[in-house]
C-alpha cells in the first residue's frame, strides 16, 4: 500500500532524509519513532505529495507521487501535527463541508456516520472553537476519514491530550487501523507500544531500526530510543 524507495530530501545543504526505504501493507499500524528533527514530518509531507523529495520515489496504493499525485491524495487521510480546522464552523457543518469537497454524493449521511464513528455525537452541534483539545483531534480524525481512505497518515496525533483523551484517541486509531494502512509519527515511545504493530526508528534522516512489535521487546525499543536522545 505504501512503498518508499531511496527517498532523500535536502533543504539547501541540510539533509533532512537520507536514502530512506520501507514498505507498509494493509492492516499494519506503523509507528515512525524518533526525536524532534529526525525527519518524520518531512517524510510524511513527501508521502502526501505536499513537498517533493530531492531523490527517490514513492507509491501509495499503486499510484506514483510524481506521475499521479491527485490519485495519491485521494487514497490518503492526513492529520498534520498542527490540526488545521475552521474554528468558527460547527462540527456537523464542517464535516458536511469536508464530504462535499471530496465530492461524496451522500455527504450528509457520511458526515453523520463519521460523527458517530469517532465519538463526536455529543459535540456535533458545537462550534469547533468551543471544543477541548481532545475533541478537536477527533474532528481532525473525522476529517481525515470522511472519504474512507485506504491510508491514514497521522503526525503527532496525541500531542497535548490529557490521560483520558489520550486513551480514547489511541483506541480510535487502533480500531480504524484494522482495515487500513496507518503511519503515525511520534517522539513518545509509549505511543508506539500502545498502538502499533511495527516500529520504524528514524534519526538524523536515516532509518536505524525497523521491526515488528512481536520481534522487539519493550526494553529493546526503550534502549534503542534512549541511545538517540542522549
Amino acid at each position: 500500500m505504501i512503498e518508499i524507495s531511496h527517498i532523500s530530501k535536502l533543504y539547501g545543504k541540510q539533509r533532512a532524509l537520507n536514502d530512506v526505504s520501507f514498505s507498509i501493507k494493509e492492516g499494519e499500524i506503523v509507528g515512525l519513532l524518533g526525536p524532534n528533527g529526525a525527519g518524520k514530518s518531512t517524510l510524511m509531507k513527501i508521502i502526501t505529495c505536499y513537498i517533493p523529495p530531492t531523490e527517490g520515489d514513492a507509491t501509495v496504493c499503486g499510484h506514483d507521487i510524481y506521475d499521479d499525485p491527485m490519485a495519491v491524495r485521494q487514497c490518503i487521510g492526513y492529520l498534520p501535527e498542527h490540526n488545521p480546522l475552521y474554528l468558527e464552523m460547527y462540527v456537523r457543518e464542517f464535516l458536511r463541508f469536508s464530504a462535499g469537497i471530496y465530492g461524496l454524493k451522500d455527504a450528509r449521511d457520511r458526515a453523520e456516520e463519521i460523527i458517530k464513528h469517532v465519538g463526536l455525537t455529543p459535540e456535533a452541534n458545537k462550534k469547533i472553537g468551543q471544543l477541548s483539545k481532545g475533541y478537536r483531534q477527533r474532528v481532525g480524525l473525522a476529517h481525515a476519514l470522511i472519504h474512507n481512505p485506504k491510508v491514514l497518515i497521522l503526525d503527532e496525533p496525541t500531542t497535548g491530550l490529557d490521560p483520558n483523551q489520550l486513551e480514547e484517541i489511541r483506541h480510535l486509531i487502533r480500531t480504524v487501523g484494522q482495515h487500513k494502512v496507518v503511519l503515525l509519527s511520534t517522539h513518545i515511545m509509549q505511543e508506539v507500544e500502545a498502538m502499533c504493530s511495527r516500529a520504524i526508528i528514524i534519526n538524523q534522516g536515516c532509518i536505524v531500526s525497523d521491526d515488528s512489535m512481536e520481534n522487539i521487546s519493550s526494553q529493546e525499543l526503550t534502549s534503542k530510543f534512549h541511545k538517540l536522545t542522549q
